[in-house]
């Protein structure tokens, strides 16, 4: 039982942690979050167009909050044409592995309608995310894009998979980005 609730609070600092992250390009991000839901926070002022915080909620739970959740702060790099995915996930299965997955559009699509998934990874290499005894896991994965001229536009939306089974747990909402 103890275990229970350590293993929660640390998953609601972890939580908490996470959307004050996400807030902190805002005024008054305190504020903000008390009085907007999930869905209703715009981090995309902070660094778009060439960098997301991609956000990733549980199969059938709007607000995230079915117990698993999963944050990509997608970064293009400056000098390598690299696109830094580090990546982490809350409250999935325990000692086990799973797969970041990307899909993305042309900037005129206005949807992401794509189901043509590539496992991210180190570079062209598919890396698993290995989940601890809480169900918690970081990553850092990168994907090069130097063959993609600079300033190509798309749409992108993430999942992440069960490696075994390969059916989705978490999944994003549809964002776009520009190449640098």
């Amino acid at each position: 039982m103890k275990t229970f609730y350590v293993r929660n609070t640390i998953i609601g600092i972890m939580v908490a942690g996470l959307l004050m992250y996400m807030g902190s390009c805002k005024k008054g991000s305190v504020d903000y979050f008390r009085h907007h839901t999930f869905d209703e926070i715009d981090t995309s002022g902070c660094t778009a167009p060439y960098n997301l915080n991609v956000v990733l909620r549980g199969q059938g739970s709007k607000e995230g909050f079915n117990g698993s959740l999963g944050f990509v702060k997608f970064r293009q790099n400056d000098t390598v044409h690299n696109i830094n995915l580090y990546t982490w996930v809350f409250n999935l299965t325990p000692n086990h592995t799973y797969l970041l997955q990307r899909a993305v559009n042309p900037i005129t699509d206005s949807t992401c309608s794509s189901t043509a998934w590539l496992t991210l990874g180190l570079g062209l290499t598919p890396q698993a995310i290995h989940t601890d005894k809480f169900g918690f896991a970081y990553e850092a994965l990168y994907r090069n894009v130097s063959a993609i001229p600079s300033g190509t536009q798309f749409r992108i939306h993430f999942q992440i998979v069960d490696s075994a089974s390969l059916e989705p747990v978490l999944s994003s909402d549809c964002y776009s980005y520009t190449v640098k």
